[in-house]
């Protein structure tokens, strides 16, 4: 609570209308899981045969010779989007750098009275860590508030508005010309005007709602591969040598995560602890997918499979302490994750003993993959470390809880990032790609500290924008959501929008860190920016983890199921 609060606003923080009883235990009513590990053991694909491996690696060098066709700036431009929107570019880096070399060294970018190959161009060059200033690429086109100066016919500027928009997701502190709103209420105008026209630009109208749903920016670029797919095949310059690459390329990615996630099935089937721990949300498959999200790319098989036994823990500790446990059990059961020692349970319920003795097997052989018996001691310390803090931050939830507490926003804010399960899921994903400076990661986490907590809090806040109604209705903690309604008595919408505000700076400080050409670190800083993306795929239209016949099922059926 800030310092100025005088007596009165102290007063409305325990406002939270619910009822706590010491001797019952609640249910959020979750259904029940869909995706039956028979089920998963009959998913195959006939791409997981070797021979298409050999197809694949032809077509690459198929592919590869498009760059040595003759071709202008922003046909070239076009080319390298086009293969990283199909999921292609980790075949294409040495093609796609020497390309945007050229494109920056030529300090004539070609595009120049073109805002569809302008803002084009500021995109990739940022994205691939290149800085470039927006004043510079597109203030022929935007002024200093972000309001675009000039207005061609609809017929020409849809691609104008839609590459408008994706840019400016790519903003940085402090850049007012990306700043102002201008980008996204040009395209809202826009779609409301081509619409009252009756103009026949239909492809062009779908990627621009796509984009103001959410920008490729904030998509799990995977997750989003046969979206581009279908547009792309709908482009009259579409190239067949790089549709039929980009579908091969997914059916035999698809094929290897059907074979992760039979084995991710049996082991937890072996682990056999639906039955004990019924109460929690069973979720494996979304587990998974947002494990795949984080590193799709098949040399990542380790990271899934750490990351999907991790978010299955996270979901079952979290189910723990927000609904199941009494809040007598929650101090002896934080006490057993502060000094790793499961006899602080021994008075407890079989359901608490048996998740921390899991968690801790789980653990101890993570730790072990990851660094062998030389640096076991030293990772597993960390991780230690970040399930304690994580079980604290969930623990002064629940005291929250109890108290009929609402904290300030910003009170909840400095204990939420953490309870988001973020700082977890981010350490196990600097493990995974920056093991060999392990030595070094104190430095390394320090020098993070502020990416990690940006990625957490985007996390925790598009689950809060999805989950604050149901969680409302059945009595839970204050969100975000109510924390600032209740601060500053503002009304839901008026809250909803500070938080979206909040995300957009989030993401701002996010690019700050991760627009960066340093191959060292790159690995993890896209997974940090994925972390962030699954956030807002799982929490779009709703809650992910908690319902499962939505849109997530979607996403896990074209995932896993669906070939192209």
């Amino acid at each position: 609570m800030t310092s100025n609060m005088n007596q009165s606003d102290m007063n409305l923080n325990y406002l939270w209308p619910h009822q706590v009883t010491e001797n019952t235990r609640r249910s959020a009513n979750y259904q029940p899981n869909i995706w039956s590990d028979t089920f998963l053991q009959s998913l195959a694909s006939k791409y997981n045969k070797k021979k298409f491996d050999m197809h694949l690696k032809k077509w690459v060098i198929k592919v590869r010779g498009l760059f040595a066709q003759e071709m202008d700036v922003l046909q070239r431009l076009e080319l390298v989007d086009w293969i990283q929107r199909l999921g292609l570019a980790n075949y294409f880096q040495k093609e796609i750098n020497d390309a945007l070399v050229s494109t920056k060294n030529s300090n004539n970018f070609g595009t120049q009275d073109n805002l569809h190959g302008s803002a084009l161009c500021f995109r990739l060059l940022r994205q691939h860590g290149y800085k470039v200033l927006p004043a510079n690429m597109l203030g022929n086109f935007l002024d200093e508030k972000g309001i675009v100066k000039k207005k061609s016919s609809f017929a020409d500027h849809g691609k104008d508005v839609m590459e408008l928009l994706e840019a400016s997701h790519l903003w940085l502190e402090g850049e007012n010309i990306l700043d102002g709103g201008g980008a996204k209420k040009f395209a809202t105008n826009w779609i409301k005007d081509a619409s009252s026209l009756s103009i026949n630009i239909n492809d062009i109208v779908e990627r621009v709602v796509h984009a103001l749903e959410l920008p490729s920016h904030w998509r799990v670029s995977w997750f989003d591969v046969k979206w581009h797919v279908r547009q792309y095949q709908k482009e009259k310059h579409m190239d067949p040598i790089l549709l039929e690459l980009s579908k091969l390329n997914f059916n035999i990615i698809q094929a290897k995560l059907q074979k992760e996630v039979r084995e991710l099935s049996r082991w937890w089937e072996n682990l056999d602890l639906q039955k004990d721990l019924s109460f929690a949300r069973n979720r494996l498959v979304e587990s998974f997918m947002c494990a795949a999200g984080v590193a799709f790319e098949p040399k990542n098989k380790s990271i899934r499979n750490w990351l999907t036994k991790v978010i299955i823990f996270i979901l079952v500790i979290d189910d723990i302490y927000d609904i199941h446990a009494l809040f007598g059990e929650l101090e002896l059961f934080t006490m057993a994750f502060d000094r790793w020692d499961a006899k602080e349970l021994d008075e407890l319920p079989d359901y608490m003993r048996i998740c921390f003795n899991s968690l801790k097997d789980v653990t101890n052989e993570i730790a072990y993959e990851i660094a062998g018996e030389k640096n076991f001691d030293m990772v597993l310390a960390y991780l230690k470390k970040a399930w304690r803090d994580f079980c604290n931050a969930l623990y002064t939830e629940a005291k929250w809880y109890r108290m009929g507490y609402i904290p300030s926003l910003q009170e909840y804010l400095s204990n939420a990032w953490i309870s988001s399960s973020g700082p977890v899921i981010l350490l196990h994903s600097y493990f995974a790609t920056m093991h060999e400076v392990a030595d070094d990661i104190d430095n390394f986490l320090h020098t993070y500290e502020d990416l990690i907590y940006n990625v957490s809090l985007v996390i925790r806040l598009c689950n809060d924008l999805a989950t604050s109604v149901a969680e409302k209705e059945r009595g839970d903690a204050a969100s975000a959501i109510l924390c600032y309604m209740n601060q500053m008595g503002a009304s839901e919408e008026e809250a909803r929008k500070h938080i979206h505000n909040t995300i957009n700076n989030a993401w701002k400080r996010i690019n700050g860190h991760c627009f960066t050409q340093d191959a060292s670190v790159e690995p993890f800083l896209t997974q940090a920016q994925n972390a962030a993306r699954v956030a807002h795929t799982l929490y779009l239209n709703g809650d992910g983890f908690g319902i499962q016949d939505r849109d997530i099922k979607k996403h896990i059926l074209s995932l896993l199921v669906e070939p192209l």
